[in-house]
């Protein structure tokens, strides 16, 4: 009963998201175009705007629904990078742990009866590398981030270590973003795309996930040394 009763709410919050049009609003065309009233509000009420904007924030991530990536850069538009960075870096963690939560509640146990004896050999490496492992795939960017929350849900990860593995795996590339949202929050011609700030920005977008490839290269070099 009471996995239907959360199956039934989390329906609820899906359909209202979409007849709201908020899949819309969380778009990059759609913050540029409310960025000026986004501002205001927070000029006039600026904890309620945090505590709202950090509400809708974990709800699209614990609900897997499109637009986290647009709120990052949104939170750098608005709060400025450093505000930004921690406002994203708790929200994000706290909707993923959510995620993972729901997903072990409504699905483990089927999946481990149905399919335990071909999981075994991916419990086995969670429980032995679980936190490296996470903290690979939230460095580098190879899997959809909703999908890393369900699936590790369905391991025997514990939820203590996915919180904390995720909240600093997910730091690095959550400053990139928020320092890129800071930039497009001061673009007011074409020209300014030309600007230094601007390019280099978006090239370390770009190059993030290779930086981050060859830092975990080196980590694996170093642990297989030490072991």
């Amino acid at each position: 009963m009471k996995k239907w009763l959360l199956l039934i709410t989390i329906a609820i919050l899906g359909v209202a998201f979409f007849a709201l049009d908020l899949n819309q609003l969380l778009t990059l065309d759609g913050v540029q175009r409310h960025l000026a009233q986004f501002e205001q509000w927070r000029s006039d009420a600026p904890l309620l705007v945090v505590a709202l904007f950090f509400t809708v924030y974990v709800l699209v991530t614990a609900l897997s629904l499109p637009g986290a990536a647009v709120m990052t850069l949104a939170a750098g538009a608005l709060f400025g990078l450093w505000w930004g960075t921690l406002i994203v870096s708790f929200a994000s963690t706290i909707g993923a742990t959510c995620a993972f939560l729901v997903a072990r509640y409504l699905l483990k146990e089927t999946v481990q009866r149905r399919f335990g004896e071909r999981l075994q050999a991916l419990n086995h490496g969670v429980e032995k590398d679980g936190a490296f492992y996470l903290f690979t795939l939230r460095l580098v960017p190879l899997f959809p981030f909703f999908l890393i929350n369900i699936l590790m849900g369905l391991t025997t990860l514990r939820a203590v270590t996915f919180y904390w593995v995720s909240q600093v795996g997910m730091l690095a590339g959550t400053l990139v973003y928020v320092n890129a949202g800071t930039q497009l929050a001061q673009l007011d011609s074409l020209r300014g795309i030309l600007s230094p700030a601007i390019l280099f920005s978006f090239a370390l977008l770009g190059i993030f996930p290779l930086l981050a490839k060859k830092l975990v290269e080196k980590i694996n070099q170093r642990r297989r040394v030490s072991e």
